[in-house]
């Protein structure tokens, strides 16, 4: 895949910052850098692997993740009548309960709600700055392999200390996930329904700059 057939006219200017950008990146890395919403996913994926006493963050946590803060965008990729199931397919797939899983929904949505206009939640941050303490957890193989694809995909650029790296969202990250051929993650996504038209062209063909 040619990646500039897919490269948006964002490219930002040498050092400029585009707006919504994380440059904390939770999942440390030099070669990308993700927007705010999925820097709040990172945490939590780091969250709930924390909480089951795992040194890897896998791809479910970071699945997991991503619909806990952002369930009311990412909804929309299935029919409204097929979103309760949905949501009980998610709680399994992520091993969560379904009592922990509406904990982590409501503790966030009434965070957000109470913190809107905050840059970052304040939990978030404590926990981040906790986490910065400590040695960054490792991504599993495959958890490795979606980032970088993801990387490959973005569509928008940032310019940081010379050098043009890609700004990884919550859209290229799930593409890549159901992309990812063979996983059991993406046999299980495939069969629920999703929209993957509507995914990849929110993912490859955003209309507007990264957003949080």
């Amino acid at each position: 895949m040619d990646r500039n057939l897919f490269r948006r006219k964002y490219d930002a200017k040498p050092g400029a910052r585009p707006r919504h950008v994380h440059d904390g990146n939770h999942f440390a890395s030099e070669t990308h850098r993700v927007t705010l919403d999925l820097a709040r996913a990172q945490t939590f994926a780091s969250m709930l692997a924390n909480s089951r006493a795992s040194q890897v963050i896998e791809v479910s946590d970071l699945l997991a993740g991503m619909y806990i803060c952002n369930w009311d965008r990412f909804s929309l990729y299935w029919q409204e009548e097929d979103r309760d199931e949905i949501e009980n397919f998610l709680r399994g797939i992520c091993r969560i309960s379904p009592e922990r899983w509406h904990f982590w929904i409501e503790m966030y949505d009434g965070l957000r709600r109470k913190s809107e206009r905050r840059r970052l939640l304040r939990p978030l941050e404590r926990l981040k700055r906790k986490a910065a303490a400590e040695p960054p957890m490792r991504l599993s193989a495959a958890l490795a392999a979606v980032l970088k694809r993801a990387e490959e995909i973005a569509p928008s650029r940032d310019s940081v200390g010379g050098r043009n790296i890609p700004i990884v969202t919550s859209e290229c990250v799930l593409l890549c996930m159901i992309r990812s051929f063979g996983s059991e993650i993406t046999r299980k996504l495939a069969g629920t329904g999703l929209d993957a038209e509507r995914l990849e062209r929110d993912a490859l063909f955003p209309r507007r700059g990264p957003r949080s």
